[in-house]
C-alpha cells in the first residue's frame, strides 16, 4: 500500500502540470485567433494571384519562362514545414512521417544519379532529418520563423534560396509539404508542386481538335510582360500562405493537445485523490483494530 505522502506528492505534481497546460492552453488560443484572422484574409489575395497566373500560363504554351519550363527531373528539392516548438500534439510527427514516405516514393520515380534534398522550415523537421543525415541530404534550413508575428524578411530568405536553387539547376523540381488548417481540430497534410509552375485551369477542347483557355483576355502591354512582374510576387505569396496555414495549425493543434492534457490531469486526479481516501481510510481502520486488540488484550490480562 502506497505512504500517504507520496500520493500526497503525486497530487500536488499533477496539480502544477495541469496549471501549465492550462496556461498553454489559454496562450495557444489567443495565438490561433490571431493566426486565424490572418489566414483567412490571406487566401482571398492568394487564391486570386493564383487564378491570374493559371491563366497567364495557359495561354502561353510555347514562353520560355524559367519558372514554367518543365525540365527533366534529376533533382528534387522538399521544402518541409515544421514547427519550431513541441507539446502540439501529433502535429510534427505526422508532417514528418509523410516527408519519409514522399522521399521513398520520389526516389523510386528518380534516376539511379538522381538526389533528393531538402529545405527544412521549423526546428522539428530540422532536428529530426539532422539526426538521419546519411539518408537525408539538408541544402538549407530556417529556425525561429515562426515568432509571434511571421516576419516578410523570412519569407523573401526563403523564397531566394528555392528560386536560386531552381534557376542555377540544383534543383529540377520543388515541393512544398505542409499543414493546412481547415478547423480548429482538423488539419490536412498537402503537398504541392511549387517549381516549376504547371497549369491547372480547366481546358476546353472544340471539335477542330485545338486546345484553348477556358476563357481568354486582352491584356496590356502583354501577358508575357505582365507575367514577368506577378511571377515573383505570386512565390512569395505562396510561401508566406503556406507559412501561415501551417502556423494556424500549429497553433490549433496545440490547444487541443493542451486541452487533451488539462482532462487527463483532471481525470487523473480523481483517480489520485480516491486512492488517497482509500489509503488514509485503510490506515484509520487499520489503527482502530490494533487499538481494539490491544484492549482485549489487557482485559484478559486483567481478568488473568
Amino acid at each position: 500500500m502506497p505512504a500517504l505522502r507520496d500520493i500526497r506528492r503525486r497530487i500536488n505534481a499533477v496539480r502544477n502540470i495541469q496549471k501549465i497546460t492550462k496556461a498553454m492552453k489559454m496562450v495557444a488560443a489567443a495565438r490561433l485567433r490571431r493566426a486565424q484572422e490572418r489566414i483567412v484574409s490571406a487566401r482571398p489575395y492568394a487564391k486570386k494571384l493564383e487564378e491570374l497566373i493559371q491563366k497567364f500560363v495557359s495561354t502561353l504554351d510555347a514562353y520560355e519562362n524559367p519558372f514554367i519550363k518543365v525540365r527533366d527531373v534529376k533533382n528534387i528539392a522538399i521544402v518541409v514545414v515544421t514547427a519550431d516548438r513541441g507539446l502540439c500534439g501529433s502535429f510534427n510527427t505526422n508532417i514528418i512521417r509523410k516527408t519519409v514516405a514522399l522521399i521513398e516514393e520520389r526516389r523510386r520515380e528518380l534516376p539511379q544519379d538522381g538526389k533528393i534534398k531538402l529545405i527544412c522550415v521549423g526546428k522539428k523537421g530540422f532536428d529530426y532529418f539532422s539526426r538521419h543525415r546519411k539518408n537525408f541530404e539538408i541544402v538549407a534550413s530556417y529556425t525561429s520563423v515562426f515568432k509571434k508575428t511571421i516576419e516578410y524578411e523570412s519569407v523573401k530568405e526563403i523564397m531566394r534560396r528555392i528560386v536560386d536553387g531552381f534557376l542555377n539547376g540544383e534543383f529540377d523540381k520543388v515541393e512544398i509539404i505542409y499543414n493546412e488548417f481547415k478547423s480548429i481540430v482538423q488539419q490536412r497534410i498537402v503537398i504541392e508542386q511549387f517549381l516549376p509552375i504547371v497549369p491547372k485551369i480547366e481546358i476546353v477542347k472544340p471539335s477542330k481538335g485545338l486546345k484553348v483557355p477556358l476563357v481568354e483576355y486582352i491584356y496590356e502591354p502583354g501577358p508575357r510582360e505582365i507575367l514577368n512582374n506577378l511571377l515573383p510576387k505570386y512565390l512569395e505569396t505562396h510561401i508566406l500562405r503556406v507559412l501561415l496555414e501551417s502556423n494556424a495549425a500549429e497553433q490549433a493543434a496545440r490547444m487541443t493537445a493542451m486541452d487533451n492534457a488539462t482532462e487527463n490531469a483532471n481525470e487523473l486526479l480523481r483517480d489520485l485523490q480516491l486512492l488517497f481516501n482509500k489509503t488514509r481510510q485503510a490506515m484509520i481502520t487499520k489503527e482502530m483494530l490494533e487499538i481494539a486488540s490491544g484492549a482485549e488484550a489487557l482485559r484478559k490480562a486483567g481478568m488473568a
